[in-house]
Protein backbone atom coordinates (compact mmCIF):
# COMPACT_ATOMS: atom_id res chain seq x y z
CA UNK A 1 0.00 0.00 0.00
CA UNK A 2 1.72 3.10 -1.02
CA UNK A 3 2.71 5.91 1.70
CA UNK A 4 3.29 9.14 1.65
CA UNK A 5 6.30 10.92 2.97
CA UNK A 6 5.16 13.60 4.60
CA UNK A 7 7.78 16.67 3.74
CA UNK A 8 5.49 19.20 5.58
CA UNK A 9 5.96 17.90 9.05
CA UNK A 10 10.07 17.79 8.07
CA UNK A 11 9.98 21.24 7.04
CA UNK A 12 8.02 22.50 9.37
CA UNK A 13 10.93 21.19 12.11
CA UNK A 14 13.66 22.43 10.30
CA UNK A 15 12.02 26.35 9.94
CA UNK A 16 10.82 26.12 13.46
CA UNK A 17 14.78 25.92 14.65
CA UNK A 18 15.79 28.70 11.96
CA UNK A 19 13.24 31.12 12.76
CA UNK A 20 13.48 30.45 16.52
CA UNK A 21 17.16 31.35 15.89
CA UNK A 22 16.64 34.29 13.86
CA UNK A 23 14.00 35.82 15.87
CA UNK A 24 16.36 35.77 19.18
CA UNK A 25 18.97 38.15 16.82
CA UNK A 26 16.93 41.31 17.80
CA UNK A 27 18.92 42.66 15.01
CA UNK A 28 19.70 43.09 11.53
CA UNK A 29 18.06 39.79 9.56
CA UNK A 30 19.14 37.53 7.17
CA UNK A 31 19.07 38.60 3.24
CA UNK A 32 18.62 36.40 0.80
CA UNK A 33 18.50 37.64 -3.03
CA UNK A 34 17.12 35.64 -5.96
CA UNK A 35 17.73 35.56 -9.35
CA UNK A 36 14.85 34.65 -11.77
CA UNK A 37 15.60 34.55 -15.94
CA UNK A 38 12.34 33.35 -18.11
CA UNK A 39 8.81 32.37 -17.54
CA UNK A 40 8.78 28.57 -16.87
CA UNK A 41 5.45 28.28 -14.38
CA UNK A 42 7.38 25.66 -12.10
CA UNK A 43 10.38 28.04 -11.57
CA UNK A 44 8.18 31.24 -11.01
CA UNK A 45 6.05 29.16 -8.22
CA UNK A 46 9.08 27.96 -6.42
CA UNK A 47 10.20 31.38 -6.09
CA UNK A 48 6.78 32.65 -5.51
CA UNK A 49 6.57 29.87 -2.65
CA UNK A 50 10.45 30.75 -0.48
CA UNK A 51 9.50 34.49 -0.82
CA UNK A 52 5.98 33.72 0.85
CA UNK A 53 8.29 31.81 3.57
CA UNK A 54 10.88 33.82 4.21
CA UNK A 55 8.81 36.22 5.66
CA UNK A 56 7.66 33.81 8.12
CA UNK A 57 11.14 32.72 8.43
CA UNK A 58 12.24 36.02 9.05
CA UNK A 59 14.15 36.16 6.07
CA UNK A 60 14.27 39.30 3.95
CA UNK A 61 14.18 38.65 -0.18
CA UNK A 62 15.19 41.04 -3.07
CA UNK A 63 13.86 39.38 -6.45
CA UNK A 64 15.77 40.22 -9.67
CA UNK A 65 13.66 39.61 -12.44
CA UNK A 66 15.25 39.14 -16.48
CA UNK A 67 13.55 38.17 -19.61
CA UNK A 68 13.88 34.38 -21.25
CA UNK A 69 16.15 36.21 -23.91
CA UNK A 70 18.62 38.00 -21.58
CA UNK A 71 22.48 37.47 -22.37
CA UNK A 72 24.88 36.18 -20.47
CA UNK A 73 26.37 39.13 -19.65
CA UNK A 74 23.88 40.92 -18.35
CA UNK A 75 23.16 37.94 -15.77
CA UNK A 76 26.62 38.32 -14.30
CA UNK A 77 26.52 41.72 -14.07
CA UNK A 78 24.18 41.28 -11.86
CA UNK A 79 25.78 38.86 -9.82
CA UNK A 80 28.91 40.78 -9.39
CA UNK A 81 26.84 43.44 -7.74
CA UNK A 82 25.25 41.37 -5.52
CA UNK A 83 28.40 39.87 -4.79
CA UNK A 84 29.95 43.26 -3.41
CA UNK A 85 27.12 44.24 -1.93
CA UNK A 86 27.28 43.56 2.04
CA UNK A 87 24.03 44.08 2.76
CA UNK A 88 23.19 40.40 0.51
CA UNK A 89 24.09 37.33 2.22
CA UNK A 90 23.11 34.80 0.34
CA UNK A 91 22.28 34.59 -3.39
CA UNK A 92 19.84 31.98 -5.23
CA UNK A 93 19.82 31.58 -8.79
CA UNK A 94 16.58 29.39 -9.59
CA UNK A 95 17.42 26.14 -12.02
CA UNK A 96 16.83 25.68 -14.83
CA UNK A 97 18.05 28.40 -17.07
CA UNK A 98 16.88 28.77 -20.58
CA UNK A 99 19.29 26.32 -22.49
CA UNK A 100 20.78 29.45 -24.32
CA UNK A 101 22.46 30.13 -21.18
CA UNK A 102 25.56 28.73 -19.60
CA UNK A 103 24.21 27.55 -16.24
CA UNK A 104 28.00 26.42 -14.63
CA UNK A 105 29.74 29.74 -16.05
CA UNK A 106 26.89 31.60 -14.14
CA UNK A 107 27.10 29.46 -10.56
CA UNK A 108 30.45 29.51 -11.01
CA UNK A 109 30.51 33.62 -10.97
CA UNK A 110 28.93 33.76 -7.40
CA UNK A 111 30.70 34.36 -4.49
CA UNK A 112 31.01 30.86 -3.38
CA UNK A 113 30.65 32.29 0.66
CA UNK A 114 26.72 33.93 -0.87
CA UNK A 115 25.84 30.23 -2.93
CA UNK A 116 22.84 28.93 -0.56
CA UNK A 117 21.96 26.62 -3.36
CA UNK A 118 25.60 24.74 -2.78
CA UNK A 119 26.20 24.34 -6.66
CA UNK A 120 29.92 26.25 -6.81
CA UNK A 121 32.68 23.74 -7.25
CA UNK A 122 34.23 25.67 -4.23
CA UNK A 123 31.16 26.55 -1.71
CA UNK A 124 31.34 26.34 2.04
CA UNK A 125 31.05 22.46 4.10
CA UNK A 126 28.73 23.49 5.82
CA UNK A 127 26.17 24.73 2.97
CA UNK A 128 24.39 21.45 1.44
CA UNK A 129 21.93 21.58 -1.77
CA UNK A 130 18.70 21.85 -0.65
CA UNK A 131 17.01 19.66 -3.09
CA UNK A 132 20.00 17.45 -2.07
CA UNK A 133 19.31 17.75 1.60
CA UNK A 134 15.50 17.00 0.83
CA UNK A 135 16.18 14.25 -1.09
CA UNK A 136 18.39 12.51 2.11
CA UNK A 137 15.84 13.62 4.21
CA UNK A 138 13.06 11.38 2.37
CA UNK A 139 15.32 8.22 2.05
CA UNK A 140 16.59 8.66 6.05
CA UNK A 141 12.53 8.89 7.29
CA UNK A 142 11.47 5.82 5.45
CA UNK A 143 14.76 4.25 6.22
CA UNK A 144 15.80 3.06 3.29
CA UNK A 145 17.95 0.61 2.36
CA UNK A 146 20.54 0.95 -0.61
CA UNK A 147 22.06 -2.46 -0.94
CA UNK A 148 21.84 -4.13 -4.59
CA UNK A 149 19.44 -1.02 -5.44
CA UNK A 150 18.92 0.73 -7.94
CA UNK A 151 17.69 3.98 -8.65
CA UNK A 152 17.12 6.55 -11.94
CA UNK A 153 17.28 10.44 -12.17
CA UNK A 154 14.68 12.42 -14.57
CA UNK A 155 16.28 16.35 -14.72
CA UNK A 156 16.35 18.82 -17.55
CA UNK A 157 19.39 20.88 -15.44
CA UNK A 158 22.62 19.25 -15.62
CA UNK A 159 23.71 20.83 -12.30
CA UNK A 160 21.21 19.13 -10.12
CA UNK A 161 21.28 15.92 -12.06
CA UNK A 162 24.79 15.60 -11.23
CA UNK A 163 24.81 16.44 -7.79
CA UNK A 164 21.81 14.09 -7.31
CA UNK A 165 23.63 11.39 -8.88
CA UNK A 166 26.92 11.64 -6.60
CA UNK A 167 25.30 11.61 -3.66
CA UNK A 168 22.85 8.40 -4.68
CA UNK A 169 26.62 6.88 -5.85
CA UNK A 170 27.72 7.31 -2.35
CA UNK A 171 24.97 5.92 -0.48
CA UNK A 172 25.79 2.51 -2.42
CA UNK A 173 22.99 3.06 -5.73
CA UNK A 174 23.52 2.11 -8.83
CA UNK A 175 22.31 5.20 -11.12
CA UNK A 176 20.64 3.62 -14.04
CA UNK A 177 19.92 5.21 -17.23
CA UNK A 178 16.34 6.65 -17.49
CA UNK A 179 15.77 4.33 -20.67
CA UNK A 180 15.34 1.45 -17.49
CA UNK A 181 13.43 3.37 -15.57
CA UNK A 182 10.87 0.55 -14.79
CA UNK A 183 14.11 -1.65 -13.39
CA UNK A 184 14.53 1.39 -10.66
CA UNK A 185 13.89 0.93 -6.96
CA UNK A 186 13.78 4.86 -6.06
CA UNK A 187 12.85 7.28 -8.77
CA UNK A 188 14.02 11.12 -8.14
CA UNK A 189 11.98 13.13 -11.15
CA UNK A 190 12.59 16.99 -11.47
CA UNK A 191 11.19 17.30 -14.71
CA UNK A 192 8.62 20.37 -14.46
CA UNK A 193 6.16 18.08 -16.50
CA UNK A 194 2.82 17.09 -14.91
CA UNK A 195 1.63 13.06 -14.31
CA UNK A 196 4.16 12.02 -16.75
CA UNK A 197 5.68 8.83 -14.57
CA UNK A 198 2.93 6.47 -15.02
CA UNK A 199 2.38 3.01 -13.33
CA UNK A 200 3.82 0.90 -16.27
CA UNK A 201 6.98 2.80 -16.47
CA UNK A 202 7.79 2.23 -12.83
CA UNK A 203 8.56 -0.90 -11.21
CA UNK A 204 6.44 -2.62 -8.54
CA UNK A 205 7.08 -1.32 -4.82
CA UNK A 206 9.17 1.85 -5.88
CA UNK A 207 9.62 4.90 -3.99
CA UNK A 208 9.19 8.07 -6.25
CA UNK A 209 10.56 10.99 -4.91
CA UNK A 210 8.71 13.94 -6.98
CA UNK A 211 10.49 17.26 -7.36
CA UNK A 212 8.37 18.31 -10.10
CA UNK A 213 6.06 21.00 -9.69
CA UNK A 214 3.86 22.24 -12.39
CA UNK A 215 0.40 25.17 -12.26
CA UNK A 216 -2.18 23.57 -14.61
CA UNK A 217 -5.72 25.06 -14.39
CA UNK A 218 -4.68 26.69 -10.74
CA UNK A 219 -3.49 23.07 -9.34
CA UNK A 220 -0.04 22.48 -8.06
CA UNK A 221 0.76 18.98 -9.89
CA UNK A 222 3.70 16.94 -9.77
CA UNK A 223 5.58 14.88 -12.11
CA UNK A 224 4.13 11.31 -10.77
CA UNK A 225 0.54 10.84 -11.26
CA UNK A 226 -0.84 9.82 -8.00
CA UNK A 227 -3.57 7.53 -8.86
CA UNK A 228 -2.45 6.11 -11.62
CA UNK A 229 0.61 4.49 -9.42
CA UNK A 230 -0.85 4.52 -6.09
CA UNK A 231 -1.41 0.60 -6.28
CA UNK A 232 1.86 -0.07 -7.78
CA UNK A 233 4.57 2.28 -5.91
CA UNK A 234 5.34 2.06 -1.84
CA UNK A 235 6.48 5.74 -1.03
CA UNK A 236 5.66 8.92 -2.78
CA UNK A 237 6.55 12.36 -2.22
CA UNK A 238 3.30 14.36 -2.52
CA UNK A 239 2.61 17.19 -4.69
CA UNK A 240 1.90 19.49 -3.11
CA UNK A 241 3.39 18.53 0.32
CA UNK A 242 6.51 16.79 0.09
CA UNK A 243 9.77 17.64 -1.52
CA UNK A 244 9.09 21.70 -2.51
CA UNK A 245 8.44 22.07 1.34
CA UNK A 246 11.37 20.96 2.44
CA UNK A 247 13.29 22.35 0.09
CA UNK A 248 12.25 25.79 0.70
CA UNK A 249 13.04 24.85 4.96
CA UNK A 250 16.66 23.92 3.34
CA UNK A 251 17.28 26.76 1.78
CA UNK A 252 16.96 29.14 4.73
CA UNK A 253 18.61 27.34 6.64
CA UNK A 254 21.41 27.51 4.54
CA UNK A 255 21.30 31.33 4.46
CA UNK A 256 20.90 30.99 7.99
CA UNK A 257 24.79 29.00 7.77
CA UNK A 258 25.49 31.57 6.02
CA UNK A 259 24.53 34.23 7.91
CA UNK A 260 25.70 32.82 10.76
CA UNK A 261 29.30 32.32 9.74
CA UNK A 262 29.46 35.73 8.12
CA UNK A 263 28.63 37.77 11.08
CA UNK A 264 30.46 35.18 13.58
CA UNK A 265 27.52 34.07 15.74
CA UNK A 266 27.57 30.88 17.43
Amino acid sequence: MLKLIDGKAIADRIKDKVTQQIYALKGPRPNLAIILVGEREDSKLYVALKEKEAVKVGVDTHLYRLEASSIEKDILSIINFLNNDEVVDAVLIQLPLPDHLNTSKIIEAINPAKDVDGFHSAHPDFVVSPVLASVEACLDEIKFSTENKKACILYNSEIFGSTIREMLLKRGLEVIDREKMEQADLIVSALGEPHKIKKEMIKKEAVLIDIGITKVDGKVLGDVDFEDVKEKASYLTPVPGGIGPMTIAYLFYNVWQIFKHKNKIN
